[in-house]
């Protein structure tokens, strides 16, 4: 069941009048059957995995906390090898089996056997979610919870069980217990955030992964033209894309009064690598950095090793989004680019200043960032290592801009030779990335509606319905999943 579908509509409805109207005592168990069905919806079979890791990790949270010395860092890695364990057979025995045969196996007659099973949507996710809950009781930061039902739903809520955000016990644990009455503000808020979620993934991200998988699909009918296009409007669609799911994740929480924690912010308006990272899916880069570099020794042990470290997190977050040579070369990238960029500030500290917001100098940074932003996403995008390179070592290739015949040949390329769908796609593509930027640059991310709230309810509605015209006549529905549900 995916956001973008009329099976969540009816879904999201439901369940949300069945929380308010239920006594506050039963909704928890409601919202875990709603969110066993929710997943179930994909693959039934695999809840079984998901109540296996829970049940370890509900027995080891209380094990932690009611043990001393030695046994209770036995109970924190007996946990976290669980749901590492778990995640490496699914997401990453085939990958190094393949490398292993391919490589070390290459010359004989034996090859060790793959394993023909899916990955579980969303796995990465809640494992990290489920993971942070026993690291944050081994700490003494969160009480174990005694409620096996409760930590059921904080590993398994709906909103956020397939793509994030990744939450802290510490936020949303708590949350189960409080009592939500339904709120119209709340009500209006949500809608218009899950409203503004749905625009950006089925109007924006939906109409450009067209012109994208055309091209990242078959690189080799294409030029270099097609590749920058293509490069660039993949960075903006899978920000659409997963950010899209974000914010009906949150505006869907909302509505039942629960707080999520913000997982962008307005990424495309990043004045470096390292600012990017600050503002791009916010609860992995902040897992990462709370417990895989503060585990690495941070930036403790000196400047040499706290760079080590940084490009360490990286990699590990390349490989984190992906089973494939692809992702680790995208992550390997970035940490490159984001030490490069400490030592730039450390010894050229005047090309670093990104200067007052709105001016030239900042702008220049925006694009820049932007630019680098992109030329890793190619690896991100792309099938293979061979594709990659293909489109790299290709981006020079078939530029004639003054020849008019070059634009009708790049848009029949683009849209396999339907040259008026391709217009009118570029166009309204342009128009609506435009209205992205235009709104993001005037708001806080995730504040659209807070700027619409002090409008008169007049022009509070007159946003709801041009949402919903917006979406109804310029969106793409084939139902396609979110980009990050792979992870």
């Amino acid at each position: 069941m995916v956001f973008n579908s009329l099976d969540f509509f009816v879904f999201f409805i439901v369940v949300t009048f069945a929380y308010f109207l239920l006594p506050h005592k039963y909704r928890w168990a409601m919202l875990l059957a709603a969110s066993c069905y929710f997943y179930m919806a994909f693959v039934p079979i695999y809840i079984v995995i998901l109540f296996v890791t829970i049940i370890v990790d509900y027995l080891a949270g209380i094990w932690i906390e009611n043990s001393q010395g030695s046994m209770r860092k036995a109970f924190l890695v007996g946990s976290v090898i669980t749901n590492v364990g778990v995640l490496c057979i699914f997401k990453y025995y085939n990958f190094f089996v393949s490398n292993i045969n391919d490589v070390i196996l290459a010359s004989g007659d034996y090859k060790l056997p793959l394993l023909k099973i899916l990955l579980p949507i969303g796995l990465s996710f809640h494992t990290f979610q489920a993971m942070s809950y026993t690291i944050e009781v081994y700490r003494g930061n969160q009480k174990a919870e005694r409620n096996f039902g409760i930590y059921s739903l904080y590993v398994m809520f709906y909103p956020q069980l397939v793509a994030g955000p990744i939450e802290r016990p510490q936020n949303i644990l708590h949350q189960f217990y409080e009592e939500h009455n339904f709120d119209w503000r709340r009500l209006y808020d949500g809608l218009g955030r899950m409203l503004w979620g749905l625009f950006k993934k089925v109007v924006i991200a939906d109409r450009l992964s067209i012109m994208v998988g055309n091209v990242y699909n078959h690189p080799q009918g294409h030029s270099g033209f097609d590749f920058l296009l293509a490069a660039i409007l993949f960075s903006i669609q899978v920000y659409c894309d997963f950010s899209g799911y974000s914010d009906i994740a949150l505006g869907s929480a909302h509505i039942m009064g629960f707080r999520l924690m913000t997982n962008f912010n307005r990424p495309l308006f990043a004045t470096s690598i390292n600012d990017y990272w600050t503002r791009w899916h916010i609860s992995l880069s902040t897992w990462f950095r709370d417990y895989l570099y503060v585990a690495l020794g941070g930036n403790r042990a000196g400047r040499t090793r706290t760079y080590f470290n940084i490009f360490i997190i990286f990699l590990v977050s390349g490989f984190w989004h992906g089973a494939n040579w692809t992702f680790l070369t995208w992550g390997a990238v970035h940490g490159v680019i984001v030490v490069g960029g400490l030592l730039m500030r450390r010894y050229t500290p005047a090309l670093t200043e990104t200067g007052a917001p709105g001016s030239g100098k900042h702008t220049l940074h925006i694009f820049k960032a932007f630019l680098l932003c992109t030329f890793t996403r190619i690896f991100f995008c792309a099938h293979s290592m061979t594709d990659a390179w293909y489109i790299l070592s290709h981006l020079g290739d078939g530029w004639h801009l003054l020849s008019p015949s070059f634009y009708k040949n790049a848009v029949m390329s683009l849209y396999d030779n339907d040259v008026v769908y391709g217009i009118f796609n570029l166009a309204v593509s342009a128009g609506v990335i435009l209205f992205l930027i235009m709104v993001e640059r005037v708001t806080e991310n995730g504040k659209e509606m807070a700027l619409v709230a002090k409008k008169p309810m007049s022009v509070q509605y007159a946003y709801y319905i041009f949402m919903i015209a917006m979406i109804c006549l310029l969106g793409v529905y084939e139902n396609k999943e979110f980009i990050y549900f792979q992870f």
